[in-house]
């Protein structure tokens, strides 16, 4: 758990995430419905489409401004506002109003300008926690996370009906609750020194400038690759094994235990593996540290990412519902295993003066994750599932390779760091 010398700003920024990922959970499915109903499906999705361009767009925008301006005020501004438009979105579902242009740019415009938030929520994380501490928090953030999930999940599909307006009203209250914690409790966290490269060289040059530095940083590249073909396997439960099972699954008997013999298809058999990966996560994650307390950062992260292509390789291949079952304990300790090392090496790596930038790029494989599923969905209508499968596991062999060179970058700085400081007591 969190311990009492772990900074203030960690336990109300984990926190807040955790409320912040439960409003988008409870919300994201929700509003393509709602905007599906309005204007048809296929209007509904390129009106998605043009949020997550947005939220992208606004994400460099607030990297760049919590380099420059401060963590705080970039929060402020995106927390502030996201909870304003939500206000309005919910006044524009509300008995006494009803605008579907209206609700379309106030969830665009909430979402977008938290997404200026999200780097310098990201980078303050960094900026006040220790390596000792690291792996510990960013265990929590991902338990909490996961349990927001879990509950916003719930929420939003038993809400939705008749209490749509009720729901959005209180997604608003737990916005401002949001924005009032950072403008009370939240002190500001960025290295100093920064603050005057606005004014000297002018905020369009400066934001360029810094994302074209970002951009040619070889370590910056790995660790974006490596995140994107992790990401690549793991959206596929959405995607092309979300597919494949409610094709080739048929219904199966899942239980024999008498008179209750439970029978399932493909689609309810992906909602109890993607239960059983949250749950296991929900359940194990805390204990993370007592299961691989002996293991060290490198056999975390090779064994927690060969156990969690396995399993998605099984994913992909097999539609023997036990096996499916068993595929997902194994996957899910593999993601324990490595998801908060992987945190840990990305905080060691990033440079302290452009740690906003770095992070906002680094969340580009979120996106490009998405691009390449819907790519894999397209190839597995010509390649059979034993090719897919092996398809994942190049990737997870590749996201290794790529693991492996990123520690040698991590151990050869940490080589240099005291060689550095006696060049300077010598000067």
């Amino acid at each position: 758990m969190i311990t009492a010398d772990v900074h203030r700003n960690l336990k109300l920024r984990i926190g807040v995430g955790f409320v912040r990922k439960f409003l988008d959970i409870m919300l994201a499915p929700l509003m393509v419905i709602h905007f599906s109903h309005l204007y048809g499906a296929a209007t509904a999705g390129l009106m998605t489409l043009a949020i997550a361009v947005a939220v992208v767009g606004c994400a460099f925008v607030g990297g760049h401004m919590s380099d420059t301006l401060g963590r705080r005020p970039t929060l402020l501004l995106g927390e502030i506002g996201s909870a304003a438009a939500l206000v309005l979105l919910a006044l524009a579902n509300s008995p006494w109003w009803h605008s579907g242009t209206v609700t379309f740019c106030c969830y665009l415009l909430s979402t977008s300008l938290f997404g200026i938030a999200v780097p310098a929520n990201d980078a303050m994380m960094v900026d006040i926690s220790t390596p000792e501490t690291r792996a510990q928090i960013y265990t929590i953030n991902y338990w909490s996370i996961n349990v927001a999930f879990l509950l916003g999940s719930l929420t939003g599909g038993f809400a939705f009906g008749g209490y749509f307006f009720y729901l959005l009203a209180g997604a608003a209250v737990l916005a401002s609750l949001i924005a009032l914690v950072t403008l009370v409790a939240i002190s500001e966290t960025a290295p100093r020194g920064r603050a005057g490269e606005v004014q000297g060289r002018g905020w369009l040059k400066t934001l360029l400038g810094g994302y074209m530095t970002a951009l040619r940083d070889s370590v910056l590249a790995r660790l974006v690759l490596s995140a994107l073909l992790i990401r690549s396997v793991e959206i596929q439960i959405s995607y092309y094994i979300a597919v494949r099972l409610s094709k080739e699954f048929g219904r199966q008997q899942l239980l024999d235990t008498g008179p209750w013999r439970p029978t399932v298809n493909g689609v309810e058999m992906l909602g109890i593996l993607r239960a059983a990966n949250t749950l296991i996560v929900v359940c194990l994650a805390l204990f993370a540290a007592w299961l691989f307390g002996r293991l060290s950062d490198r056999q975390r992260i090779f064994g927690g990412i060969a156990l969690f292509t396995a399993g998605y390789m099984v994913w992909g291949a097999s539609n023997a519902p036990w096996l499916l079952l068993v595929a997902a304990v194994v996957l899910t300790v593999g993601e324990i295993m490595s998801v908060p090392i992987r945190q840990v090496l990305l905080a060691d790596l990033v440079p302290a003066e452009d740690r906003s930038r770095y992070m906002a790029v680094y969340q580009i494989n979120v996106q490009l994750g998405m691009i390449v599923a819907s790519l894999c969905l397209a190839v597995g209508v010509l390649v059979p599932a034993v090719g897919m499968s092996v398809l994942f596991g190049l990737f997870g062999v590749g996201a290794m390779a790529l693991y492996w060179s990123l520690f040698r970058e991590r151990d050869a700085r940490a080589a240099a760091a005291p060689q550095a400081v006696v060049a300077r007591e010598s000067a």
